[in-house]
């Protein structure tokens, strides 16, 4: 009988001094042999080698489970916190508090659906009914679509003491209480006086508004205790334009800053939330929650808001990024203040990752509290924003991050019913654990980039977090480098090209222009003329983002403006320089002072119009009387149009001054690149004696408005503009987005020229890469010209021998204002003196401008018809 065959090893051999595993493998089943072959008896056994090479020591002789303690003698740290079993906070509920009577706050007077108030009652039950049809809520007419529906929070009324922990007991308090005791008549009388800013009462107002108040103090009260994990509060009236003395911009209480110090001085949950974060992404600066926490340690304060330069509600300088706090608060109030409306997904998105959250998680806030204002959304036309729910919902997801989770969302303003209730339920899902939709648009506008980096340059002294450190403006006493470069290029362009100063004789011109106009020698005596009107150049650098030091060895200056000096000089063409500055120095308003109560000043609800803007130009002509002071503001700024009536002012002043009284027979060519060109497109739009004396006109336009070129008084202007142009834009510009999504059919208007997408993304880089393109389009109309005007001549002699034949010798005197003209102005004399320009009629049938400009076609002239103007100081159009 064969011999049985060995057994297979139960294991590892053990040593002597215990297991080799901490854990030894379990015993394996014997295997039944295949077949009577015992060869494999005598395959040597490998275990002992293997043990060798794999020698685990187990921690100790007693254990018999997998160890993940070093192999070190330390102990455990005992002061880690022991790590919680399960999902305690993930499993809880999101809650939501809601109250129809929060709906009995509203107008007296009977309003039609064309003037009803954009504090409209239905605001909360929209929101409300979303959430009820997103199957979110476990209501009898919707059932709940979701596992865990929202939990109910009941609303209450705020205590007396409570609201008094933000507002004045006798001037707010008393005040709004005394509402509940007037007549409709009363009421009405009331919420239309002028000492009221923006609101409206009845006789529950006062109820509503210590609904709305206690709403959120219970909302946040249940978060803390963990009662739910998160909730929100769709609350109304509004709070957060609310200040400790008035109500004011649609708000009785301030719902969100009662809550905040509610919670803090609760005895039970005060040591939870000492340090409260609150966020405010209402389209209006929430002056209410900063005046109330300015000088408090313990509350951040951090608002994105539309400013303006402080023409958008609540008006004033109060929303600027430079109100930082004040005493122990200074530094916990962020406002990061958007220039202009328009603002999208992208500029938020990085507002919060460039600022809000940098400086949220540095500050490690206990609780925080959202003052969700949805007017900023797409579709509500006060705030005339394009954030999408999807926006709101990824800002909500950011701010549950911080503060273990516990965060509570208050329903502020938002006046368009779809897309409040959109984002409310946007961001509900999102508390509820739901992922945030995927953005369409991510990338932030240029306005809001610079923005941003302003904030970081004000915020950085007070957060580690925040780069870069120093402060870019009056480091040391030192100079600015726009003046520097400005005169590194008088001195660069006197020695190659001899290029002088035009002095500015006129004391309404700002100041910022001196050093800025500069013209070669004689220009006047030659055949055409060049005017450059162009920003000032590009600076080219590599920074880290630590500190604002600039290493000048890796700083480029770029400047396309000379390569076009360099060929107008060579050709013998005169050439006008005129460098537009970034930052205009302008007169300042001063402030205004106090008015009476029968003068009220501008309303909030005047501002919360559809535009949401009063006129600039009304703004401007009302203050001119108050000015004191000077002010910078950017030539490209989207708030004021101050700095741009200069350059207007400027350009019409060397237009009347040192162009127009000249003649250039082959003809005059004004060249805009950048922000500059407002004031070309000014010129030519409000002078009707402009564009007949031109040959033509070429823009370069990166990433500037497009500025069209148009007349009230002249639709010629347009017509002949679109002939004569050539206007370069970058093929990044949004305006070719526009092209793609119309197909087929006349995309552009006329006004705008002869448009040309160009490769180039910076604006000197765009003039090199044009320029034998730009120089080969002017020497072909200089040659027409040229030729134009060679013939003419022909004619005109030929015309004199018959005339001379004839025997009429006194011709020319009678025809003193055609071919006289003409001659005259070949000699570089005016037909007129230097004071008076002549009717436009005239040089359209002479076919001579004043100034010796040349009318490209018949239908370019148009006849006008009045007395003779003063060319002196006196007239100038574009300071109608």
């Amino acid at each position: 009988m064969a011999p049985n065959p060995p057994s297979p090893p139960r294991g590892f051999p053990q040593a002597a001094n215990g297991p080799r595993f901490a854990n030894p493998f379990p015993q394996l089943p014997e295997q039944a042999l295949l077949s009577e072959d015992i060869s494999m008896r005598e395959t040597p056994d490998m275990s002992g080698d293997i043990n060798s090479r794999l020698r685990i020591e187990s921690p100790s002789d007693d254990t018999s489970e997998d160890s993940l303690m070093s192999d070190s003698d330390s102990e455990p740290d005992e002061t880690l916190t022991k790590s919680r079993r399960g999902l305690p906070i993930s499993t809880l509920p999101t809650g939501l508090c809601y109250d129809d009577r929060m709906r009995y706050h509203a107008e007296v007077a009977a309003t039609s659906a064309e003037n009803v108030h954009p504090e409209d009652p239905r605001r909360i039950y929209y929101i409300f009914k979303e959430l009820c049809e997103a199957g979110l809520v476990d209501d009898k007419d919707y059932p709940p679509m979701v596992e865990q529906p929202l939990r109910r929070i009941d609303a209450r009324e705020a205590t007396k003491e409570e609201i008094l922990l933000i507002h004045d007991e006798e001037d707010h308090y008393k005040f709004v209480r005394s509402t509940a005791a007037m007549t409709n008549a009363e009421l009405i009388d009331l919420s239309e006086s002028a000492e009221q800013d923006s609101i409206y009462f009845n006789q529950l107002s006062f109820f509503s508004g210590k609904l709305s108040a206690g709403a959120a103090i219970e909302t946040c009260k249940a978060v803390l205790d963990r009662k739910v994990k998160n909730a929100i509060a769709v609350i109304r009236p509004p709070g957060h334009h609310a200040e400790p003395l008035k109500p004011m911009g649609f708000c009785l209480f301030n719902n969100v800053c009662i809550a905040s110090k509610a919670c803090q001085v609760d005895a039970i949950l005060g040591q939870e939330c000492r340090k409260i974060l609150i966020v405010d992404w209402d389209v209006h600066h929430g002056n209410g929650c900063q005046r109330a926490f300015y000088n408090d340690p313990n509350i951040l304060y951090i608002s994105l808001h539309v400013h303006m330069n402080g023409q958008f509600y609540p008006s004033g300088p109060e929303g600027d990024m430079f109100h930082c706090g004040e005493g122990p608060g200074l530094g916990k109030n962020v406002n990061i203040p958007w220039p202009s409306k328009g603002m999208g997904d992208g500029d938020y998105i990085y507002a919060f990752q460039s600022v809000v959250m940098p400086i949220a998680v540095e500050f490690d806030p206990d609780f925080v509290i959202v003052a969700a204002g949805f007017d900023a959304a797409a579709g509500d036309e006060l705030g005339g924003c394009f954030v999408t729910p999807a926006c709101y919902a990824h800002m909500t997801h950011m701010l549950m991050s911080l503060a273990g989770g516990k965060i509570a969302v208050c329903l502020e303003g938002g006046y368009n019913f779809g897309a409040i209730s959109k984002s409310a339920l946007a961001v509900t899902r999102t508390l509820m654990g739901e992922p945030p939709d995927r953005l369409q648009a991510t990338a932030a506008t240029s306005s809001a980039i610079d923005t941003i980096a302003k904030v970081r340059n004000v915020q950085s002294k007070y957060w580690r977090s925040i780069y870069p450190k120093e402060p870019v403006a009056g480091i040391f006493g030192g100079e600015r480098l726009h003046d520097i470069i400005r005169r590194y290029q008088a001195m660069h362009l006197y020695d190659k090209y001899k290029l002088t100063q035009l002095h500015i004789f006129r004391d309404t011109i700002t100041r910022s222009f001196d050093q800025q106009v500069l013209a070669t020698p004689n220009y006047e005596t030659k055949k055409a003329l060049i005017v450059i009107f162009h920003d000032s150049p590009d600076l080219l650098a590599s920074n880290t983002g630590i500190s604002t030091q600039q290493k000048p060895h890796d700083t480029w200056l770029v400047d396309g403006t000379q390569s076009y000096i360099h060929w107008a000089t060579s050709q013998n063409h005169g050439v006008i320089d005129v460098n537009i500055p970034e930052f205009i120095t302008v007169p300042a308003p001063a402030p205004a002072p106090a008015l009476p109560a029968d003068q009220p000043g501008i309303k909030p609800e005047q501002q919360y119009g559809t535009a949401g803007l009063l006129d600039p130009a009304s703004a401007a002509t009302s203050t001119q009387h108050q000015y004191s002071t000077s002010t910078s503001v950017e030539y490209a700024s989207g708030t004021s149009d101050l700095a741009r009536r200069e350059g207007e002012k400027l350009a019409s002043y060397l237009w009347e001054n040192y162009i127009e009284p000249y003649a250039f027979p082959h003809g005059i060519f004004l060249v805009g690149a950048g922000h500059a060109f407002h004031s070309v497109a000014k010129l030519i739009s409000d002078n009707d004696t402009v564009y007949p004396a031109l040959s033509g006109v070429v823009v370069f336009s990166s990433t500037q408005p497009i500025r069209p070129v148009t007349s009230g008084t002249n639709h010629w202007v347009t017509g002949w503009y679109r002939e004569n142009s050539l206007v370069y834009v970058s093929e990044k510009h949004s305006l070719w987005k526009k092209e793609k999504e119309k197909q087929g059919g006349k995309v552009f208007s006329k006004r705008y020229g002869r448009l040309v997408k160009s490769p180039a993304e910076v604006l000197n880089g765009m003039m090199l890469l044009h320029r034998e393109e730009v120089v080969r389009w002017m020497t072909e109309r200089i040659e027409q010209r040229r030729e134009a005007m060679g013939s003419s001549e022909e004619e005109g002699e030929d015309d004199d021998d018959n005339e001379e034949d004839d025997g009429e010798e006194d011709s020319t005197k009678a025809d003193a204002d055609g071919d006289n003209d003409a001659d005259a102005a070949k000699n570089g004399q005016a037909s007129s003196d230097a004071d008076t320009i002549d009717d436009p009629a005239v040089k359209g049938e002479s076919g001579n401008g004043d100034g010796g400009g040349i009318v490209v076609s018949a239908a370019g002239a148009s006849p006008l018809t009045g007395a003779p103007l003063s060319r002196g100081d006196v007239v100038m159009t574009t300071e109608q």
